[in-house]
Protein backbone atom coordinates (compact mmCIF):
# COMPACT_ATOMS: atom_id res chain seq x y z
CA UNK A 1 0.00 0.00 0.00
CA UNK A 2 1.23 3.56 -0.19
CA UNK A 3 -0.42 7.05 0.35
CA UNK A 4 -0.31 9.65 -2.43
CA UNK A 5 -0.74 13.25 -1.50
CA UNK A 6 -1.06 16.33 -3.64
CA UNK A 7 0.90 19.23 -1.96
CA UNK A 8 -0.04 22.41 -3.38
CA UNK A 9 1.86 24.52 -1.62
CA UNK A 10 4.54 25.14 1.75
CA UNK A 11 1.56 25.29 4.05
CA UNK A 12 0.13 21.77 2.77
CA UNK A 13 3.95 20.61 2.90
CA UNK A 14 4.39 22.13 6.40
CA UNK A 15 0.89 20.74 7.27
CA UNK A 16 1.86 17.21 6.02
CA UNK A 17 5.06 17.29 8.37
CA UNK A 18 3.58 18.26 11.71
CA UNK A 19 0.78 15.28 10.70
CA UNK A 20 4.17 12.80 10.42
CA UNK A 21 5.68 14.50 13.55
CA UNK A 22 2.79 13.17 15.65
CA UNK A 23 3.44 9.45 14.42
CA UNK A 24 7.50 9.21 13.88
CA UNK A 25 8.64 7.22 17.34
CA UNK A 26 12.06 5.79 17.24
CA UNK A 27 13.60 3.86 16.17
CA UNK A 28 13.08 4.74 12.17
CA UNK A 29 15.27 5.11 9.22
CA UNK A 30 13.34 7.53 6.55
CA UNK A 31 14.28 8.38 3.10
CA UNK A 32 13.02 11.28 1.09
CA UNK A 33 13.80 11.36 -2.08
CA UNK A 34 13.02 13.73 -5.36
CA UNK A 35 14.52 16.60 -7.39
CA UNK A 36 16.01 19.99 -6.10
CA UNK A 37 13.53 22.12 -4.94
CA UNK A 38 11.56 19.08 -4.57
CA UNK A 39 10.53 20.04 -0.43
CA UNK A 40 12.33 17.28 1.08
CA UNK A 41 14.28 19.78 3.65
CA UNK A 42 10.92 21.91 3.72
CA UNK A 43 9.06 18.68 4.95
CA UNK A 44 12.21 17.69 7.14
CA UNK A 45 12.17 21.64 8.57
CA UNK A 46 8.57 20.96 9.31
CA UNK A 47 8.77 17.45 11.33
CA UNK A 48 11.60 19.09 13.67
CA UNK A 49 10.11 22.48 14.22
CA UNK A 50 6.87 20.54 15.26
CA UNK A 51 8.56 18.37 17.78
CA UNK A 52 10.99 21.33 18.95
CA UNK A 53 8.88 24.25 18.47
CA UNK A 54 11.32 27.75 18.28
CA UNK A 55 14.46 25.35 16.64
CA UNK A 56 15.87 26.60 14.06
CA UNK A 57 16.67 24.25 11.64
CA UNK A 58 19.69 24.52 9.06
CA UNK A 59 20.29 22.23 6.30
CA UNK A 60 22.64 19.98 5.93
CA UNK A 61 23.76 19.75 2.45
CA UNK A 62 27.67 20.85 3.18
CA UNK A 63 27.89 19.39 6.94
CA UNK A 64 26.09 15.93 5.93
CA UNK A 65 24.27 16.09 9.29
CA UNK A 66 22.41 18.03 12.04
CA UNK A 67 20.88 16.10 15.36
CA UNK A 68 18.45 17.33 17.22
CA UNK A 69 17.83 16.25 20.89
CA UNK A 70 14.18 14.92 21.24
CA UNK A 71 12.57 14.27 24.77
CA UNK A 72 12.10 10.79 23.68
CA UNK A 73 15.51 10.53 21.93
CA UNK A 74 17.29 11.86 18.75
CA UNK A 75 16.59 12.95 15.15
CA UNK A 76 19.44 13.36 12.85
CA UNK A 77 18.49 14.84 9.58
CA UNK A 78 21.33 13.54 7.04
CA UNK A 79 21.74 15.03 3.30
CA UNK A 80 23.70 12.92 1.12
CA UNK A 81 23.63 14.95 -2.03
CA UNK A 82 27.12 16.29 -1.87
CA UNK A 83 28.76 13.11 -0.15
CA UNK A 84 31.44 11.88 -2.50
CA UNK A 85 31.38 8.25 -1.80
CA UNK A 86 29.15 6.05 0.96
CA UNK A 87 32.03 5.61 3.07
CA UNK A 88 31.67 8.71 4.21
CA UNK A 89 28.51 7.64 6.12
CA UNK A 90 30.48 5.32 7.84
CA UNK A 91 33.06 8.29 8.58
CA UNK A 92 30.04 9.79 10.41
CA UNK A 93 29.31 7.00 12.35
CA UNK A 94 26.66 5.51 10.75
CA UNK A 95 26.38 2.49 13.35
CA UNK A 96 26.07 5.19 16.36
CA UNK A 97 23.40 7.40 14.62
CA UNK A 98 20.95 4.32 13.70
CA UNK A 99 20.57 3.72 17.60
CA UNK A 100 17.39 2.16 19.26
CA UNK A 101 16.47 5.97 20.53
CA UNK A 102 16.72 7.69 16.72
CA UNK A 103 14.85 9.09 14.28
CA UNK A 104 17.12 9.27 11.59
CA UNK A 105 15.83 11.13 8.27
CA UNK A 106 18.15 10.99 5.21
CA UNK A 107 17.67 12.95 2.24
CA UNK A 108 19.23 11.42 -0.74
CA UNK A 109 19.35 8.11 0.07
CA UNK A 110 20.25 6.79 -3.17
CA UNK A 111 23.52 8.14 -2.41
CA UNK A 112 24.48 5.72 0.59
CA UNK A 113 23.57 2.37 -1.51
CA UNK A 114 25.57 -0.45 0.11
CA UNK A 115 26.35 1.12 3.10
CA UNK A 116 22.82 2.78 4.61
CA UNK A 117 20.36 -0.18 5.45
CA UNK A 118 17.04 -0.64 4.50
CA UNK A 119 14.34 2.45 4.60
CA UNK A 120 11.52 1.68 7.37
CA UNK A 121 9.75 4.62 5.34
CA UNK A 122 10.43 5.89 1.81
CA UNK A 123 8.77 9.85 1.39
CA UNK A 124 9.16 10.70 -2.91
CA UNK A 125 8.23 14.45 -3.28
CA UNK A 126 8.00 15.40 -7.10
CA UNK A 127 6.89 18.37 -8.98
CA UNK A 128 3.33 19.01 -10.50
CA UNK A 129 3.67 21.82 -11.92
CA UNK A 130 4.18 24.79 -9.13
CA UNK A 131 2.90 22.14 -6.67
CA UNK A 132 4.13 19.09 -5.17
CA UNK A 133 3.06 15.40 -4.64
CA UNK A 134 3.95 12.94 -2.10
CA UNK A 135 4.06 9.42 -2.56
CA UNK A 136 4.75 7.66 1.71
CA UNK A 137 5.88 3.72 1.64
CA UNK A 138 5.83 2.03 4.74
CA UNK A 139 8.70 -0.82 3.55
CA UNK A 140 9.21 -1.94 7.05
CA UNK A 141 6.66 -3.85 9.89
CA UNK A 142 7.59 0.13 11.65
CA UNK A 143 6.91 1.99 8.67
CA UNK A 144 4.12 0.10 7.49
CA UNK A 145 2.70 0.88 10.87
CA UNK A 146 3.23 4.66 10.09
CA UNK A 147 1.54 4.64 6.81
CA UNK A 148 -1.39 3.14 8.30
CA UNK A 149 -1.39 5.73 10.94
CA UNK A 150 -0.99 8.51 8.31
CA UNK A 151 -4.28 6.79 6.62
CA UNK A 152 -6.15 6.69 9.53
CA UNK A 153 -5.33 10.57 10.12
CA UNK A 154 -5.99 11.69 6.52
CA UNK A 155 -9.40 10.12 6.79
CA UNK A 156 -11.25 11.02 9.79
CA UNK A 157 -9.62 14.72 8.68
CA UNK A 158 -11.45 14.17 4.97
CA UNK A 159 -14.12 13.43 6.69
Amino acid sequence: MSIELALPDLAATERLGAQLAALLRPPLLIGLRGDLGAGKTSLVRAIIQTRLPGTRVKSPTFTLLESYELPDGVLHHLDLYRMESPEQLRQLGLDELLAPDALVLVEWPEQGMGVLPALDLDLELVHVGLARSLRLDGLSALGQGVERSLAQLLSIEGA
